[in-house]
């Protein structure tokens, strides 16, 4: 799998699965854009790509803040190229609790950065896309987008909305050369999964780190679905635990 001359930015992407995700796709070939709140958490990944040989650069953006996300797309553009590959990682799971007793603002906060966010960073990205008559973009999903979670509300409905945005982007598009996948990388080792465990909500909380998902795994997936081999399965909402899908990434397709 090779991505040379690929030019990616990946939101959220200073640990985690963002992170794994951006070296990933430094070890095929693509420059990549580690992007993250924290300048200095995004510079230790982008160093980790680059002295493996990779190319890759530092930049702080806020999914949150809009204009944050076009300066990071015009440094990236200015210092990379435009980006051909937007990976739509950044999110945030709180607030966790009975919906009438949330504060709408923490819901209308992850609403912003899980929904609005990738929202403002596609429409960045589109029009070089466009004009080159390509481009790829990957939202990291979750399998709460169609079947919901009590205690997870704004995260739910955020990612459902997620999940619509990459069909009505592929709607859209997908005839003018861009590619938008949905992928749910299931349940996968990161802090996310550890604010879950410490906040006791959903079914998951219970789980112990060693029954999740590494977080290579879909990484992988996402190099993956920005080669050739995604075109077979461009405009579709995937889920890392889908037993059609696994078999397409070289796994297990019963998970083991």
């Amino acid at each position: 799998m090779t991505l040379d001359g690929e030019i990616a930015l990946v939101t959220g992407a200073s640990r985690g699965i963002g992170a794994e995700i951006a070296r990933a796709l430094g070890r095929a070939g693509a420059a990549v854009a580690v992007t993250a709140r924290r300048q200095a958490a995004a510079e230790t990944v982008a160093d980790g790509i680059v002295a493996e040989g990779g190319k890759a650069i530092a930049l702080a953006c806020d999914v949150g803040d809009q204009a944050s996300i076009a300066t990071a797309v015009a440094e990236v553009t200015d210092r990379l190229g435009a980006p051909t590959i937007l990976i739509n990682n950044a999110g945030v799971i709180d607030p966790l609790g009975d919906f009438h007793a949330i504060d709408i603002a923490d819901w209308s906060t992850n609403l912003t950065v899980n929904l609005t966010g990738p929202a403002v960073a596609a429409q960045a990205v589109l029009p070089a896309m466009l004009a080159a008559g390509r481009g790829t973009i990957v939202n990291i999903s979750s399998g709460v987008a169609q079947f919901p979670v009590a205690g997870w509300g704004a995260y739910c409905v955020a990612k459902a909305g997620l999940m619509m945005l990459g069909q009505v982007l592929d709607a859209e598009y997908g005839d003018r050369g861009i590619r938008v996948f949905g992928l749910a990388p299931g349940l996968v080792d990161t802090d996310m999964q550890g604010t879950i465990r410490a906040a006791g909500v959903g079914p998951t909380a219970g789980m112990t780190r060693e029954q999740l998902t590494p977080p290579e795994e879909p990484a992988n997936a996402v190099v993956f679905l920005c080669g050739a081999g995604g075109d077979a399965f461009t405009g579709l909402e995937l889920d890392l635990r889908d037993a059609d899908f696994r078999p397409a990434l070289g796994l297990d397709p019963t998970g083991g």
